[in-house]
């Protein structure tokens, strides 16, 4: 009997140190664009989920265990950031908005979230800003935790459960004025209103908050503003003492106006901005999410060819405002509004930042060490010692031509590869 304990106790200190060992993976690529320069000829070593060097070969020492990737051609750089995502809804192209809201079961729903959080991945965006459910409760919180858990392949997410709007503004709406349907988002008003709903979408599993500051709900559907300044202002005041981050839906100047005037954290889509709205932004420190490629997809489903058919005036908008906030030096997240457009297509956003005007090196950054600046991911979006291993590989040179980030060849979270054909 005690030979037999004797044995176990052996057994399990060996499989302790097994256990205990470091894992180290040594990549060889051409070039590491670390989230703000790029570098040829660096080399990064990965050390279980951190990185643990990075620069010239020279000065990286890898153990004689680590596992060597040859990246060769490749550019390294930090797993990319979507700032504008919505993994619950797909193109709608496919299904209208108001179908999916009101067709698709949450079972559906889910279903098809499990697969864009796939292609997300694959696709080298490593962190989502998940920014409403649209109809889908809190499932996002549910999906996110599944992630966490491994029980699927996924991006880290930021989620904001189902965003706020004023009662009456938001859909799906029917011209039969006493049914009560799904809505897309939930309703509050005044100060107790929302500060009940801020708390209970935080209690539900909210890492940010999300309202809605105009909306088509004006005379013969026109855009016009929802919240007052000063309901947005207790927004504000209720999620940032739980450390929360507000960003707004905003496609109105008044709206936008009082959303500044709130102090948000962001403003997404951006359409109603102007020159002067943008120095305020840039002097709150207020960053704009322009959402560039949902703006052209929503345009290319109403029978719009890009390159052959005049420019429509809400694409010609894009392009202005997006051209006054860059010269305002206003912060330009990357995020494209992804569920209007395919996911995995997230680079869609990127491709057209540089077309209106962005350096190629500017989207990059803006794509992984910016938007972990504004969203507070203080150990993501650049390759340094001690941050988290979100690492992505693309061929070619981004800098150089930043098509190159839709070929993506290696995907590595947590400092786990995961095959661009995950499953």
């Amino acid at each position: 009997m005690k030979k037999t304990t004797a044995l176990f106790a052996a057994i399990s200190v060996f499989s302790l140190r097994l256990f205990a060992q470091d894992n180290y993976t040594l990549l060889k690529p051409a070039r590491v664009f670390d989230g703000k320069e790029m570098h040829s000829g660096w080399w990064v070593l990965v050390k279980d989920k951190h990185i643990a060097a990075v620069g010239e070969p020279s000065s990286v020492k890898a153990p004689a265990s680590a596992k060597v990737i040859e990246l060769n051609g490749a550019t390294l750089m930090p797993g990319m950031i979507e700032g504008h995502s919505h993994l619950f809804l797909h193109p709608y192209n496919e299904t209208s908005w108001d179908d999916q809201v009101l067709k698709e079961s949450q079972a559906e729903r889910t279903a098809r979230a499990v697969e864009h959080a796939k292609a997300t991945l694959k696709a080298g965006f490593t962190t989502v800003r998940d920014l409403g459910t649209e109809g889908a409760a809190y499932d996002d919180a549910g999906l996110k935790s599944a992630i966490n858990k491994g029980v699927i392949p996924g991006p880290r997410m930021l989620v904001a459960t189902r965003a706020i709007v004023a009662t009456g503004s938001y859909g799906p709406k029917s011209e039969v004025s006493e049914l009560q349907l799904i809505k897309g988002a939930e309703e509050a008003d005044g100060s107790e209103g929302l500060t009940r709903a801020v708390r209970s979408q935080i209690g539900h599993g909210a890492d940010v908050v999300k309202l809605y500051a105009d909306y088509h709900w004006g005379p013969h559907n026109t855009n016009e503003p929802t919240f007052t300044a000063d309901e947005l202002k207790i927004a504000v005041q209720v999620a940032s003492s739980s450390g929360r981050q507000v960003a707004v839906h905003s496609g109105t100047t008044e709206g936008m106006r009082r959303s500044i005037e709130a102090g948000v954290n962001t403003i997404e889509h951006g359409d109603g901005g102007t020159p002067e709205l943008f120095k305020q932004m840039k002097a709150k420190n207020i960053a704009l999410c322009a959402t560039l490629a949902a703006t052209e997809a929503i345009y290319e489903y109403r029978g719009w060819k890009k390159g052959k058919d005049p420019e429509p005036e809400a694409v010609k908008n894009k392009h202005k405002i997006f051209t006054e906030a860059m010269e305002a030096g206003v912060t330009i997240c990357m995020g494209g509004d992804v569920g209007v457009f395919p996911h995995g297509e997230n680079a869609r956003e990127m491709l057209l930042m540089v077309e209106y005007g962005m350096k190629p090196i500017d989207v990059l950054r803006s794509a992984t060490a910016v938007n972990a600046e504004v969203f507070r991911l203080k150990d993501l979006g650049n390759i340094k010692p001690d941050y988290l291993a979100d690492i992505v590989a693309v061929t070619g040179d981004p800098s150089a031509d930043i098509k190159a980030v839709t070929q993506v060849i290696f995907v590595m979270k947590d400092g786990l590869v995961y095959p661009p054909d995950t499953k």
